[in-house]
């Protein structure tokens, strides 16, 4: 099993000699195990950068490590943030020492990327909360799970390493129930499970696909249906969270998200004159309205819920109106 040589400024070192049970095992699948402090994305960070050696040598994550082969980690320090905190507004749900609940807005981007140096979620949150995790890099403090851009809705932030570390254990062991709000095309019925495994589009990389030929597990299931004369509002549950996946789904099985540009849900030709009323929404109807996990301190369950935005609300009402006439 793992030995450590303890944490200082550089980093911690971890030893492993593989153990019987896990010899055959790739070396990525290996050190997920072995290491649950740790997530995936992370571990697959150290092997590219040369951090994991295999008996003396940088290894490849594909590589199968045999029984009683010599595993080195270099393990760095957490990063400290360096990004600018910005005096942006928040819907702060809740807040304590260790974690931030947040009711993002559709509009604002989670994290710094290409396109995306100021203006985002983790700007506000350094300004507000003054100091957050550095488990998910320079770029990403605090960050244990993400929405899409044009997503509204809860997402919760971590403020110390300790809370991010138990943060990301319950959403590797799908402990965490997260449930959205969407509006689709067609009708839909309650109770359906989408297991359809997710990757990246062969062509449009901006785009995610269930015809991927590197793909991952994904899970969506429809928990409750309100049919909308040739719509349906849905009460969607992730047992997953991969990059897209309500949208990628919905869009799969036929029923993409109504103004969900990328991934069919805004085309011009769908519109009967009952439906004009969607032609002006300008974000996909997709909002995280329920979070429920166990709290990083003290293991109580908690659970936060966020109503729909007014723009959604007031789209909702209209259509209500609209299938009772």
């Amino acid at each position: 099993m793992p030995e450590s040589s303890g944490q200082n400024e550089l980093g911690e070192h971890i030893e492993i000699i593989t153990p019987e049970k896990y010899g055959g095992t790739r070396i990525d699948q290996l050190l997920v195990t072995l290491l649950p402090n740790h997530s995936r994305s992370f571990i697959q960070r150290l092997i590219k950068t040369n951090r994991v050696q295999l008996n003396g040598e940088p290894v490849k994550a594909s590589v199968v490590a045999r029984v009683g082969a010599h595993i080195a980690i270099d393990v760095p320090a957490p990063t400290s943030p360096t990004l600018t905190p910005e005096n942006l507004p928040l819907d702060v749900i809740h807040e304590d020492a260790d974690i931030i609940v947040i009711n993002k807005p559709s509009g604002m981007v989670v994290h710094t990327a290409a396109g995306h140096t100021s203006g985002t979620l983790v700007n506000a949150l350094l300004y507000h909360a003054g100091g957050l995790s550095g488990i998910g890099g320079e770029l990403r403090p605090g960050i244990v799970h993400r929405l899409d851009k044009g997503t509204s809705g809860l997402l919760v932030a971590a403020k110390h390493d300790q809370a991010h570390r138990e943060l990301g254990r319950q959403f590797r062991q799908r402990e965490i129930k997260k449930e959205y709000v969407a509006l689709v095309w067609g009708g839909i019925q309650a109770g359906r499970k989408i297991n359809l495994p997710i990757g990246r589009h062969r062509t449009e990389r901006q785009r995610m696909s269930t015809s991927s030929i590197r793909s991952r597990t994904a899970i969506t299931e429809i928990v409750r249906a309100e049919p909308l004369d040739g719509l349906t509002l849905i009460g969607v549950m992730i047992l997953t969270g991969r990059t897209h996946q309500i949208r990628v789904h919905l869009a799969a099985i036929g029923h993409p998200i109504v103004g969900d540009s990328v991934y069919g849900g805004t085309k011009k030709h769908r519109l009967a004159p009952k439906h004009r009323t969607v032609a002006s929404l300008s974000r996909p109807f997709l909002h995280a309205s329920r979070l429920a996990f166990k709290h990083p301190r003290d293991r109580r369950q908690v659970e936060f819920r966020a109503k729909l935005p007014k723009e959604l609300r007031c789209l909702l009402r209209d259509l209500r109106k609209q299938a009772q006439s």
